[in-house]
């Protein structure tokens, strides 16, 4: 294969000696077809996920790639990614024999130390046969209807095609055919965890993750690529019965998915942790706070009701009918852009949605954003009574001189305050839970409003609400649940920080795999469902207990 393909040197007989010579290729050779020893990550069409899995990429950066690069339309070079901000040339040299530059339309067109493995789509054109349904596939010339059903069904039996190749195990599908239709088609695949790295997958982790890993690789129910050979280990628990002395309880929680974008909520290890959280705990409603995109909520709903991953078919209990709400307007701001709120619900565990509006705040700073934080109100029919849920997501803005990137440091943030305003609004409800990330601890003076209004906070500071693969435990409470008086009747005096099952080895994390779903854990409250009227003008306290696990949601 000596020939030339308009470049300036001829390629060599072997295809993965790039180090002869000097290395002087040009930026304008076409070397798309060319096999190259290490797969390299594609920077124009690469998600903030896979970004993240190159050396010193967090999501902040992840995010500032995407955002130039739809700002420019593409990167025409390798060097071009030194333009954004946290890489500069200096982080460029670690990754750069880790990325390409090419475009999914037309041929690639690779600097001098930028060559991807694009196996299996050759410039990536034609039918994702991953992904494509009977009508697209029927599109493909040689594919009847027959053998359209055929690859459909295949696909749903035993996964995702991790090659081209794979097609001859389809009924009807011989060499000859594949050797027809080969052009038309391809194999999206998600790229390998970073090779640069100490945290690979293959080898012992210096930060362990919260969750255990199992290192097998069979019986794999995951897209191909990525941490190949691991497989996450779920809690070994078995659902509550959903009763309390005798009683049915339902159990509702809150958790701050960190920038939860459409892209996020489709990686099947961020899916996995969040459904399984809610089936394994219990949790029949949940408030959701920093989502990205409105329809990424939806995307769990979907999974929950339809259950794709394995982990979620082979659950062994009832998993309900899930329904969500997000806001129609933004509840907060964040380095992406603006952000939502929302809520998951179970309508097969008694749970009815009646309403839910965005309350506004009254002043406005001169960047056009509320000085105070935007809160979600929804009214839920629980059991017997009705139950008013207010969906809180404050922000810490950092001081003078300190990076967005950086974690919540209570000496240095000062965080938003609720409006006054909401204490007309408190007033007039009477069984009344807020719940959210308040981004500070319970006996913030930011909180006084809730303590005016006698509610109580259900976690103390003392409980950590946050989480990573390096300080699995936590370092400060940001998540709360504030009940009313009336209200704290009905609490069973059952409630938790979920830490357990937060980490997968499909999640991202810096230079490896096996990151959290969030920095934020899931925080949740037990209640009595079915209460007579007596018991609501009943006084009582409950005490608070923090060992438990929870399951159940729907759409």
């Amino acid at each position: 294969m000596g020939g030339s393909l308009g470049c300036h040197r001829s390629i060599p007989k072997d295809p993965t000696d790039f180090s002869c010579g000097k290395r002087k290729f040009s930026a304008a050779c076409n070397f798309g077809h060319i096999l190259v020893n290490q797969e390299r990550l594609n920077i124009n069409t690469a998600t903030e996920e896979e970004l993240m899995t190159l050396p010193g990429v967090n999501r902040t950066v992840a995010q500032n790639i995407v955002e130039y690069r739809d700002c420019i339309g593409g990167f025409k070079k390798v060097e071009d990614l030194a333009l954004v901000s946290g890489i500069g040339a200096t982080k460029l040299e670690v990754i750069k024999l880790e990325i390409c530059v090419s475009s999914r339309t037309s041929s690639s067109q690779h600097s001098p130390s930028s060559l991807r493995k694009d196996l299996d789509h050759q410039p990536c054109t034609g039918i994702n046969i991953n992904t494509a349904t009977p009508a697209q596939l029927m599109s493909i010339r040689g594919i009847t209807e027959k053998i359209a059903k055929n690859i459909v069904g295949y696909r749903a039996e035993n996964g995702p095609f991790k090659n081209i190749e794979d097609l001859v195990r389809v009924t009807h599908i011989n060499s000859s055919l594949l050797d027809r239709i080969r052009f038309q088609v391809y194999v999206e695949r998600s790229r390998a965890a970073s090779t640069n790295t100490n945290g690979g997958l293959t080898c012992t982790k210096s930060h362990p993750s919260p969750t255990s890993l199992s290192f097998r690789s069979d019986d794999l129910d995951l897209p191909p690529g990525g941490p190949t050979q691991i497989l996450s280990v779920r809690p070994n628990v078995e659902p509550p019965p959903g009763l309390r002395d005798g009683k049915p309880v339902v159990r509702l929680g809150t958790w701050s998915l960190q920038g939860c974008s459409c892209d996020k909520a489709n990686n099947p290890g961020v899916k996995e942790v969040v459904c399984m959280t809610l089936l394994e705990n219990d949790i029949k409603l949940l408030a959701v706070q920093d989502l990205l995109e409105r329809e990424a909520l939806d995307k769990f709903c979907v999974e929950l009701n339809q259950g794709t991953l394995a982990s979620i078919r082979k659950w062994k209990w009832p998993r309900g009918l899930w329904k969500s709400v997000v806001s129609e307007k933004p509840t907060g701001y964040s380095s992406k852009g603006v952000s939502y709120s929302g809520f998951l619900w179970d309508s097969l565990s008694g749970i009815d949605l009646k309403d839910a509006s965005v309350l506004d705040a009254p002043v406005v700073n001169g960047n056009g954003h509320h000085t105070y934080p935007l809160l979600y109100l929804a009214h839920f029919i629980v059991g017997s009574y009705e139950l008013t849920v207010v969906n809180v997501h404050m922000q810490a803005t950092a001081s003078p001189g300190e990076s967005n990137g950086k974690n919540h440091n209570t000496e240095e943030v000062k965080c938003q305050r609720l409006s006054p305003s909401i204490q007309e609004t408190l007033k007039a409800e009477k069984e009344l839970v807020v719940l959210g990330d308040f981004s500070s601890p319970p006996q913030s003076s930011e909180l006084d409003i809730l303590r005016k209004e006698k509610l109580c906070a259900l976690i103390p500071s003392t409980q950590f609400t946050n989480i990573s693969t390096r300080s699995p435990q936590g370092t400060q409470c940001l998540d709360n649940i504030w009940v009313s008086r009336s209200l704290k009747k009905l609490c069973s005096g059952h409630c938790m920080v979920v830490r357990e099952g937060l980490t997968n080895p499909w999640i991202p994390d810096n230079w490896s795999w096996g990151g959290v779903a969030s920095d934020h854990c899931p925080v949740v409250a037990e209640f009595y469902a079915d209460v007579s009227p007596k018991e609501l003008s009943r006084p009582g306290m409950v005490e608070v207990d923090r060992r438990d696990t929870m399951p159940k949601h729907e759409r």
